[in-house]
């Protein structure tokens, strides 16, 4: 994938962490692209809630994609950051994502996070994060 495309994603879920986020316990704000085999993306952020099952900005992107038909999945940037600080970091998704993304994906469906202070893009695939996952 170029670089171009992998920025964009990168800052489609740095606005969607920037404009639109529910983290009132954690205060750490995630956005997600993610790059539709179609070109399509789309985007998605964590919601938290009272109880421990706040939905994460990954799972709640493929709920988007997926309810519109799409099954073919080509990429997702990860970015967050705290609402108090206007740097994005690393961040990675948590296993309970890995583990709901080798659901939907190929072993071979990247992943990208963005860290400002080091200005640096990170790329992962899901088998790199999740080399075993679980499967029937």
């Amino acid at each position: 994938m170029n670089n171009e495309l992998v920025l964009d994603l990168i800052n489609q879920a740095k606005n969607i962490a920037n404009q639109n986020f529910c983290c009132k316990y954690s205060n750490f704000t995630v956005g997600a692209a993610l790059l539709c085999q179609d070109g399509s993306i789309y985007t998605g952020f964590n919601i938290e809630n009272d109880g421990i099952q706040a939905i994460c900005a990954e799972r709640s992107t493929f709920a988007k994609a997926l309810t519109d038909g799409q099954k073919d999945f080509t990429a997702i940037a990860v970015v967050a950051r705290k609402l108090d600080d206007q740097l994005f970091s690393k961040t990675l998704p948590c296993g309970y994502c890995r583990q709901f993304l080798s659901e939907y994906t190929k072993p071979d469906f990247k992943i990208y996070t963005y860290d400002d202070q080091e200005n640096k893009i990170y790329s992962y695939t899901i088998a790199e994060l999740l080399p075993e996952s679980f499967k029937f």
